[in-house]
């Protein structure tokens, strides 16, 4: 009798944490006196510290808040709270975000930006052994250099998968290089359009901005300049006609004679 034994593969956890410190009046922070607002922008900018690109698919992060002032913890996969830790001890460092995915460094600014205004001091740190603790209070100034961030014209080729909105208009668009991207369109525009274009492929000049050394787009930049139509389905008979009118030229060329045309006589 063959026996199967089933054993459970547990995946080894690590830990993210963020710590907000300081007062709101006369109360000091904690748990009983940090808004709801507040929450969902730390709980956002999480999920862009641990995986900045690609979302969907992502492993599970769970979250609980406990006190020492307001501490933030979030469980997730040990392989990516090692490549956060490198990161914020490269930001440690440097001093600066600007290597940064956008992704994490719009919530690090967001961090910078709230310290500032609230004069809160704010630590990340990880569960790794002898963690980067990197500080973010009022004195430290964490923003990108607008000097690296340029502005450019883009086009966009996909399927359209969604478009409106009630107040910031914006179309969805399918690519394969990008996934989905979001442009910011004006309502006015997609009043104006009388075929319905969804689930049809279109070109979408855009204008945003683009990291002027490493290329990256902003993506949360993008706005809508004009639609192109585009039709990228494979076309046999155009592809067939362009071969016979290749064919009969090259039946009345002597590859020598032209050959040596292009060369210019160099070889004679």
């Amino acid at each position: 009798m063959l026996l199967i034994r089933k054993f459970a593969i547990v995946e080894k956890l690590g830990h993210l944490e963020i710590r907000i410190s300081g007062t709101k009046g006369n109360l000091e922070l904690k748990p009983d006196t940090y808004d709801v607002r507040e929450l969902i922008y730390v709980l956002e900018s999480s999920e862009d510290f641990l995986f900045p690109n690609e979302k969907k698919g992502r492993p599970l992060i769970s979250y609980q808040i406990e006190e020492g002032s307001v501490r933030h913890i979030f469980n997730t996969t040990i392989q990516a709270i090692i490549g956060l830790n490198a990161v914020l001890a490269q930001v440690e460092s440097t001093g600066s975000i600007d290597f940064l995915d956008i992704n994490t460094a719009k919530a690090i600014e967001q961090f910078q930006d709230n310290a500032i205004k609230k004069d809160y001091v704010i630590s990340i740190s990880t569960s790794i052994s002898q963690s980067t603790d990197l500080i973010i209070d009022k004195t430290t100034r964490y923003f990108r250099s607008e000097a690296l961030w340029a502005n450019a014209e883009f086009y966009f080729y996909g399927k359209i998968t969604n478009a409106g909105g009630k107040d910031k208009a914006n179309i969805h668009l399918l690519t394969d290089e990008y996934g989905t991207i979001l442009i910011q369109t004006p309502q006015k525009v997609l009043e104006g359009l009388e075929d319905n274009i969804l689930y049809k492929s279109f070109g979408v000049r855009a204008k945003g901005t683009q990291h002027s050394e490493t290329g990256e787009i902003d993506k949360t930049s993008l706005r809508f300049v004009d639609l192109i139509d585009y039709n990228p389905s494979y076309d046999a008979d155009y592809l067939q006609n362009l071969r016979n009118k290749a064919m009969n030229w090259l039946g009345t060329v002597n590859p020598d004679a032209w050959l040596h045309d292009i060369r210019g006589g160099y070889d004679a």
